[in-house]
């Protein structure tokens, strides 16, 4: 017993560096976001006729206002988490961001965000990806070079199921509850400074 406190006193010690949880949580997720919005800032015609088109695109109403907010959100959410600023309160729109995206984007495909043929997430369309992949797997080894086109990776199959969507929310719906955290955020020390002791 007196062994087990002892390690429990040694694991308690780590808490003095509990501030990098939410720091690497919020570092993960910039660049998602920052890419994200970009990437809607630069092609935004384009996002707002995709938001608006019921039938190639998603359907949504006001789509210049839905693909504003998107848009605004994810920068102004990549910009905040760099910072540590308003972290609790820009996680707030960001995961509304995930959960539009995962029902008007990502839901119809399943969980995977990558297709595989097997496991228990794997569904028709995912086992059909991987047939076709294997296929062009073949041709590639038979009419390519194929050691070059895979010396970096892998070809796969983008599914565009949930998980990604989903992971991000649960990132997002952890730094709600418990912040942007100590020392290197900016919402630490405007606390620290402005708030009644």
């Amino acid at each position: 017993m007196e062994k087990l406190l002892k390690l429990q006193a040694l694991l308690d010690k780590t808490r003095r560096f509990d501030f990098l949880g939410p720091l690497a949580l919020r570092l993960y997720l910039v660049p998602v976001f920052w890419m994200a919005g970009s990437q809607k800032y630069n092609n935004f015609d384009d996002i707002v006729s995709w938001f608006g088109n019921a039938e190639w695109g998603l359907g949504l109403p006001f789509p210049g206002l839905m693909a504003f907010l998107a848009t605004s959100t994810e920068i102004a959410g990549a910009i905040f988490l760099l910072f540590g600023f308003a972290v609790r309160w820009i996680s707030i729109p960001l995961m509304i961001t995930m959960i539009v995206a995962a029902v008007t984007v990502h839901l119809e495909n399943g969980w995977l965000a990558i297709a595989s043929g097997g496991g228990i997430f794997a569904t028709e369309r995912t086992i059909g990806a991987i047939e076709r992949l294997e296929r062009a797997k073949e041709i590639l080894q038979q009419y390519g070079n194929y050691d070059w086109l895979t010396e970096n990776g892998n070809f796969v199959i983008l599914n565009n199921g949930i998980e990604f969507a989903a992971t991000y929310f649960i990132m997002l719906l952890v730094l709600f509850f418990i912040g942007g955290g100590k020392y290197v955020s900016m919402d630490y020390w405007i606390a620290k400074k402005f708030k009644p002791e």
